[in-house]
C-alpha cells in the first residue's frame, strides 16, 4: 500500500509555530541560519571597510538588522544586514563628520522609512517591469561574482583547489542527502583541512579584527541642532529610499521564488525600525541582502522568521564567543559558496539565445540598461531607477507611434470627418496638430474620437491649437466621439491652457 507525503502549502511553509512543531522544518530553519551568519561575517566586514568604520559597526549592525526584521518585517525568510549599498552612500559622511554622526544618520533614515513606509511608498513596486526585476537579479548575480575575484588574485595556489572542492561539495552532496545544507559541509570539511593540514591560506581573520564584547546601547553624540540635521539629513534620506528599493525588489524576488507574497508595507515599515535599533546599538544601517537571501530560502531551502532570527543570534554568538574558531574559516570555504550563489541567482533563460531572439528588443534593452548602470556603480538602487526610467522611455516611443488620423467621410460638400484613432498623451499627441489639411479642407471639419483617449493636458493644447488654425481660416471644428473621462478632462481644461502649453 503506497503513501504519499501531505502537500504543504507555501503559506504554512512560512508558519513559525508550524516550523517549531515539525523537527525536520526546524533543523532546516536552524542549519539554515548557521549558513548565513557565516556568510554574513566576512561581507559585513568588507563593507565596514567601505564605509570607513571598524568592522564591529558592521558586524553589530547585521545582528542587530537580523533578529529585528525577523520580528517586525513582512517578509518572512529575507535576511537583512550591513549592505554595500549603505556603505556607499554613507562613506563620505564617516571621512567628513565620523561615527557619531553616522549612527545618527542611520536613525533619522529609519524614521524616513517608517515615513514613506506608512504612506504607501511599497505600492510604486507595481511600475517595476520583469525587464527590470530580471536585469536586477542578472546583476545581482555578477555582482557577487565579482565580489569574490578579490579573494581569487594574488592569493596562494591552494586557495583554487580548495574553491573547486568546496563548489563540488556544494554541487554533489545535494545529490546524495538533504538532511544538511551543503554550504555549511563545505565550510566545516575546508575549514577543518585547513587547521588538521597546517594550510597557510587566507581567513576570516586576515579580513578585520572581530569583536570580544557585545553590543552596548547608545546615543549618538551629536548637538540636537538645526546644523546637524542639515548635515545628517541628506544621507539618511538617500539612505532610506536606496534601502528600501533594494529591499522591496529582494522581498519581490523572494515572493517569485516562494510562490507566496509578502507585505511590502510592513517590510517598509520594519526596515525602518531595524535601522533604527541598529543606531541605538552603534551599527551602521543597512537593508535587505539578497546574496545572503538567496543562501538562506534558495540553497538551505529555509522559509519562515526562525532562520532569519538565528541568522543574527549564530553571528553574535560566532563573531563574540566563538571568534577565535571563526577566524580561522578559509576564505576560500566562504568565496565557493558566494559563486554558488551567483550562479543560482543569474536567470540563465533571460541570456539563453534564443529567449533574447523572441524577446522584443525594448525588453532586452531595459533588462540590459538595468545590469549595465547597476555592474558600473555597484549600486542596485542606481540599476533599477535607470531600468524604470528606460521602460518608460520605450513604452511611451512604442505607444506614440500607434496613433492615426484618418479621413472618414464626406456627409457634404462643406463638411470632411476625420478619425483619431490610439492612446493620447504627451508623446504621441505633439504631432497631431500636423496631420490636417488646414488648407483644403471644407468649412466644417468634424474630428471624432471615439477610438482614442485623451490622457493629458498635452492633448487638450493640442485640440484647441488645431482649433485655433481652423478658425484662424474661418472653418469651425466639431469634436465627437469623446469618452466620459476625455470629454470631462478636455471640457475642463480647453481654452484654459495658454498659447504656450
Amino acid at each position: 500500500m503506497s503513501s504519499t507525503a501531505p502537500v504543504v502549502s507555501p503559506e504554512r511553509e512560512q508558519s513559525v509555530l508550524a516550523a517549531l512543531r515539525s523537527p525536520r522544518r526546524l533543523r532546516t530553519e536552524v542549519l539554515a541560519g548557521v549558513v548565513v551568519a557565516l556568510a554574513l561575517i566576512p561581507e559585513a566586514i568588507s563593507f565596514s571597510i567601505i564605509a570607513g568604520v571598524d568592522p564591529r559597526v558592521g558586524l553589530f549592525a547585521s545582528f542587530t538588522m537580523a533578529v529585528t526584521i525577523a520580528i517586525v518585517g513582512g517578509r518572512p525568510a529575507m535576511i537583512s544586514a550591513a549592505t554595500g549599498a549603505v556603505a556607499l552612500v554613507v562613506a563620505p559622511l564617516v571621512k567628513s563628520h565620523g561615527l557619531d554622526y553616522l549612527i545618527a544618520a542611520v536613525m533619522l533614515a529609519g524614521v524616513f522609512q517608517m515615513i514613506l513606509g506608512g504612506i504607501g511608498l511599497a505600492k510604486l513596486m507595481r511600475f517595476v517591469p520583469r525587464s527590470v526585476m530580471t536585469g536586477f537579479v542578472n546583476a545581482l548575480a555578477i555582482l557577487i561574482f565579482t565580489a569574490q575575484l578579490p579573494h581569487l588574485i594574488g592569493v596562494p595556489w591552494l586557495v583554487y583547489p580548495m574553491v573547486a572542492i568546496g563548489i563540488l561539495i556544494i554541487v554533489g552532496l545535494p545529490k546524495l542527502t538533504a538532511a544538511v545544507p551543503a554550504p555549511l559541509v563545505a565550510i566545516i570539511l575546508l575549514t577543518a583541512a585547513t587547521i588538521v593540514c597546517g594550510l597557510s591560506v587566507p581567513n576570516v581573520g586576515d579580513e578585520g579584527e572581530l569583536p570580544d564584547s557585545l553590543p552596548s546601547f547608545l546615543i549618538p553624540d551629536v548637538p540636537f541642532t538645526w546644523h546637524t540635521l542639515t548635515v545628517i539629513a541628506p544621507y539618511a534620506l538617500t539612505m532610506a529610499l536606496v534601502g528600501l528599493l533594494e529591499s522591496l525588489m529582494t522581498a519581490k524576488f523572494v515572493d517569485d521564488l516562494t510562490d507566496t507574497h509578502s507585505n511590502k508595507s510592513r517590510e517598509s515599515v520594519g526596515q525602518g525600525v531595524a535601522n533604527i535599533v541598529t543606531g541605538l546599538f552603534g551599527g551602521m544601517g543597512g537593508c535587505a541582502m539578497i546574496g545572503q537571501t538567496m543562501i538562506n530560502v534558495r540553497v538551505s531551502g529555509a522559509r519562515t522568521r526562525i532562520s532569519t532570527f538565528l541568522a543574527g543570534v549564530f553571528l553574535l554568538i560566532l563573531v563574540v564567543g566563538l571568534g577565535d574558531v571563526v577566524a580561522l574559516i578559509p576564505m576560500a570555504a566562504l568565496v565557493a559558496v558566494m559563486i554558488m550563489v551567483s550562479v543560482g541567482t543569474m536567470d540563465w533563460h533571460s541570456i539563453n539565445p534564443k529567449t533574447l531572439r523572441r524577446m522584443p528588443k525594448s525588453e532586452t534593452t531595459v533588462m540590459l540598461a538595468t545590469v549595465a548602470v547597476t555592474v558600473a556603480t555597484h549600486n542596485l538602487a542606481y540599476g533599477v531607477i535607470v531600468g524604470v526610467v528606460t521602460a518608460m522611455v520605450l513604452f511611451a516611443r512604442r505607444v506614440a507611434h500607434m496613433t492615426d488620423v484618418v479621413e472618414v467621410a464626406h456627409p457634404d460638400d462643406d463638411t470632411r470627418m476625420y478619425a483619431v484613432r490610439g492612446e493620447l498623451f504627451f508623446a504621441s499627441s505633439n504631432d497631431l496638430v500636423y496631420q490636417f489639411d488646414y488648407v483644403n479642407d471644407p468649412q466644417h471639419v468634424v474630428i471624432d474620437m471615439s477610438e482614442s483617449h485623451i490622457w493629458d493636458a498635452s492633448t487638450v493644447a493640442a485640440l484647441d491649437a488645431i482649433t485655433t488654425k481652423y478658425a484662424a481660416k474661418g472653418k469651425t471644428v466639431t469634436i465627437v466621439g469623446l469618452d466620459d473621462s476625455s470629454a470631462a478632462r478636455h471640457a475642463r481644461l480647453s481654452g484654459h491652457l495658454g498659447a504656450d502649453h
